[in-house]
């Protein structure tokens, strides 16, 4: 017998689930709708332009002895760190030019709120991180995994707008210093975005509770297709306030380096001295946990950012993103018009909350009671709360997918008030 016999067969991770599950059947007519990656029109997955472009030169260099694969500095590319904070703050940001931010490179999002996590459980231990509800699965075990206690702000209302009075409520009841997670752009799971107005209310608060705000940045530039707009809160929250401030990146959904596992995390603080011994304690943190972070995919979006030509052709492919989600939202909710779906419930006055949201993801008011049939009748796969990523809808499924949605609901009665 195993000295390991013990151990419990962990359950299964519910968005990465529906993905083994859509992937064992073998129906002609399954739709993914559960993980958050582009497809195309066709359903294909896409390798951008630009991407292509700077792998070319990127072959072209190692053949020529021009570059090596030798191992990173613990903090990342050097590169890639000259050029991922722009992305965020602007060009032209005062804090880059005072050299105001540390800066390391990532495994992606998700190992930039590890990082933060550890750091802050080093230097600010005890203190509680509040997320929003809903939020990514992953938050919450992310920062419990670094010993800290996790709890929620109030977000969504019922018939999926945003609870900006909930929200404010509970992040004003929270203790001082508190750690905020905040979604820069395309909330996930819901699209909901506070409007700039909104955020002046949340910056007020985060000012007055002497919060550290995280922006967890996964959606910059694929949301709206305009990089600056969907920057709108971390740069006003950063240049307009004055606020120091975490901001986490990930280049998955944005560069469609998805397996490339490309991000970082920027600490913006009120002087270069902090900075330089925060980002040594940040390499610190990075050591022990993977050593340095992998060179492939930061070389890639490297080249395209530090490149006007293949940066322009990043912009315009962002667009073509953005404006394809867009437009399958309109066709969902024409599809479901045209055949008269009721709503999720009564509440609900029309579908129209799919097309005020932005982004990957659709938070649609179907339940687990939907899902189900939508999974076993329609081999239709998304996750339990009725989340869809707008990426697996198509002109040849939507209609098909409007279908199965009004029969779940006939089937199963409405959503629970």
């Amino acid at each position: 017998m195993s000295r390991w016999s013990h151990v419990e067969q962990a359950p299964a991770d519910p968005i990465l689930g529906v993905s083994v599950a859509f992937n064992a059947d073998t129906s002609d007519k399954k739709i993914n709708l559960g993980i958050g990656a582009y497809r195309d029109e066709t359903g294909k997955p896409w390798v951008l332009t630009c991407v292509k472009a700077a792998e070319k030169k990127i072959c072209d260099d190692l053949s020529a002895g021009a570059i090596n694969m030798e191992y990173l500095p613990v903090q990342g590319y050097q590169p890639f760190l000259d050029t991922t904070s722009s992305v965020i703050l602007g060009k032209d940001s005062p804090i880059i030019k005072d050299k105001k931010i540390a800066v390391v490179q990532t495994l992606s999002g998700t190992g930039a709120l590890r990082v933060a996590a550890e750091f802050i459980s080093m230097y600010n231990p005890g203190v509680t991180v509040y997320c929003s509800d809903p939020t990514w699965g992953n938050h919450h075990a992310i920062f419990k995994k670094a010993g800290l206690v996790t709890k929620t702000y109030r977000y969504l209302t019922k018939t999926m707008g945003l609870d900006i009075d909930g929200m404010l409520a509970d992040l004003e009841a929270a203790p001082e210093g508190s750690v905020f997670v905040l979604h820069t752009v395309a909330h996930n799971p819901s699209g909901v975005d506070p409007s700039e107005e909104q955020w002046k209310k949340i910056a007020d608060v985060v000012e007055k509770k002497k919060a550290i705000p995280i922006f967890d940045t996964a959606y910059q530039g694929y949301a709206s297709g305009d990089l600056d707009k969907d920057a709108f809160s971390v740069r006003y929250f950063a240049h307009e306030r004055g606020m120091e401030l975490m901001v986490t990146q990930s280049y998955s959904k944005n560069f469609g380096l998805y397996g490339e596992r490309i991000g970082a995390l920027n600490i913006v603080v009120k002087d270069a001295d902090s900075a330089v011994k925060i980002r040594s304690q940040l390499n610190g943190i990075t050591r022990p946990m993977i050593s340095n972070p992998p060179l492939h995919g930061a070389r890639l979006v490297a080249t395209v950012i530090s490149n006007p030509d293949l940066y322009a052709q990043w912009d315009s492919e962002l667009k073509i993103m953005a404006n394809r989600i867009t437009s399958m939202r309109t066709a969902l909710v024409d599809a479901l018009k045209k055949i008269d779906c009721p709503t999720p419930n009564p509440q609900f006055t029309s579908w129209d909350h799919i097309t005020s949201q932005i982004g990957m993801f659709a938070y649609t008011g179907l339940q687990a009671k939907h899902v189900e049939v939508l999974q076993e009748k329609y081999h239709i796969y998304c996750t339990k709360n009725g989340r869809f990523s707008m990426a697996g809808v198509n002109p040849n499924c939507v209609d098909y997918l409007a279908e199965a949605m009004k029969d779940a609901l006939a089937t199963k009665g409405p959503s629970d008030l």
